[in-house]
C-alpha cells in the first residue's frame, strides 16, 4: 500500500511590530490565502526524490545515512533544498521510508516576473513539510520542530512570527518570548488591500544590517510604538487603528532612516504619501524595501481609488486574510 499525504500552510504579512518583535515587542501578523503545499508519496527502494516547483525545475535525490550529523546524503541538490536538511534535522528523522517529496510554493511568486513576493514562503513551506512528515496539523507537535528548522535555515535570525502565523492562521498577536500567540478578530469596518511593489526584498539581509549597525534611540521608540499598536489592534476599533497608524508609520520611517534599512524604498514611500493625501493608511509589511505593503481605510471605495493610482509595476495582490492555518489536506491510500 502507498500513502499520499498532502499538507499546506499559509503565507503571512506583518502589520505592526516589524523589527521591534526582536526586542520583545508584540507583532501583529495576518495569514494570507497563498499556501505552500507539500506532497509525500512512498517510493520503492531507499532513495528520496525532491521536486520544488517555484525553486527549481530539476528533481533532486538523497538517501538517509545510518548515523552521523549529516544524515541526508544528496546525490544532487541546490541551496533551495536546504529546507529539507533543516526540517529533517529538526525533526530528528531516524527511520523514514523513501518518499517522493513535492515542495510547491508557486503561489508565492509573481506570475509575470517569477519574483518571490515576500509573504513568508520559506516559513509556510517549513510548516507544511513538518506537518506532512508528522502527518499532523497539531500546533503543539509542529511548532518546536518548525521553529528550529526555520532558524537553522535562516542562520538563527528572525523572530518566529511567520512560523506561528503559518501554523495558526488568521490574525495573531505574537511575542517572541515563549512564542506566545493570541488569535484576534479582524475589526469590523476595516477595509484593506495588499499591494505588491513589483520588487523583491531580502529580510535576512536587512536583519543582518540591523545587527551590524549601531542601535539608535528610534529603535526603542519603535518597540514602544509596537506595544501601543498591538493594544489598538486588540481593541478591535477600526477608527482607532487608522488614527494610531499615522504615528506608528512616522516612528517606523524614522527608525528606517536612522538604521539605514530602506524600509520605505522601492515605491513604499510614494504609496505612503499618496495614501496620506487620501486619508488612508499605507505601510510596508515586514522588512520592507520592496515586497508587499498594505493600504487600510474605512471606505472601500477610497481604497479602490487608491489602487487605481498604482504604477504599472505595482499591483493589488490577490490574497486576503486566511483563517485556516496548517492543515493536512488529504490522506489517500492506494494499491502499490
Amino acid at each position: 500500500m502507498t500513502d499520499i499525504v498532502v499538507a499546506s500552510a499559509p503565507g503571512k504579512v506583518i502589520l505592526s511590530g516589524e523589527y521591534a518583535v526582536l526586542d520583545g515587542a508584540p507583532a501583529i501578523c495576518m495569514a494570507v490565502g497563498r499556501r505552500a503545499r507539500v506532497t509525500l508519496s512512498g517510493l520503492a527502494g531507499d532513495t528520496f526524490e525532491v521536486s520544488a516547483p517555484g525553486f527549481s525545475d530539476q528533481v533532486s535525490c538523497f538517501r538517509l545515512s545510518a548515523d552521523g550529523d549529516d544524515r541526508i546524503q544528496w546525490t544532487n541538490a541546490g541551496d533551495a533544498l536546504r529546507i529539507v536538511d533543516s526540517v529533517f534535522r529538526a525533526a530528528n528523522v531516524q527511520d523514514f521510508a523513501a518518499q517522493a517529496i513535492d515542495l510547491n510554493t508557486v503561489e508565492f511568486a509573481d506570475a509575470v516576473s517569477g519574483a518571490k513576493m515576500g509573504i513568508g514562503s520559506s516559513a509556510a513551506l517549513t510548516v507544511a513539510l513538518c506537518s506532512a512528515l508528522l502527518n499532523s496539523a497539531d500546533a503543539a507537535a509542529i511548532q518546536g520542530i518548525a521553529l528550529r528548522a526555520h532558524a537553522d535555515l535562516q542562520g538563527d535570525v528572525g523572530s518566529g512570527t511567520d512560523i506561528a502565523c503559518s501554523i495558526v492562521g488568521g490574525l495573531i498577536d505574537y511575542r517572541m518570548k515563549g512564542s506566545t500567540v493570541t488569535r484576534l478578530d479582524w475589526p469590523e469596518k476595516l477595509s484593506y488591500r495588499l499591494i505588491w511593489t513589483g520588487s523583491a526584498s531580502s529580510t535576512t539581509d536587512k536583519l543582518a544590517k540591523l545587527d551590524a549597525g549601531a542601535s539608535m534611540p528610534s529603535r526603542v521608540r519603535l518597540a514602544g510604538a509596537s506595544e501601543a499598536m498591538a493594544a489598538t489592534w486588540r481593541s478591535g476599533d477600526a477608527v482607532k487603528i487608522i488614527n494610531d497608524y499615522a504615528d506608528y508609520c512616522e516612528v517606523l520611517h524614522k527608525f528606517s532612516i536612522d538604521h539605514d534599512l530602506g524600509i520605505f524604498d522601492a515605491g513604499h514611500s510614494e504609496l505612503w504619501h499618496t495614501a496620506k493625501a487620501m486619508d488612508l493608511i499605507y505601510k510596508p509589511c515586514g522588512a520592507g524595501g520592496g515586497d508587499v505593503g498594505i493600504v487600510l481605510g474605512l471606505d472601500d471605495a477610497a481604497i479602490e481609488e487608491f489602487a487605481s493610482k498604482l504604477t504599472p509595476d505595482q499591483a493589488v495582490l490577490d490574497a486576503r486574510l486566511s483563517d485556516t492555518g496548517v492543515r493536512v489536506e488529504k490522506l489517500e491510500t492506494g494499491q502499490s
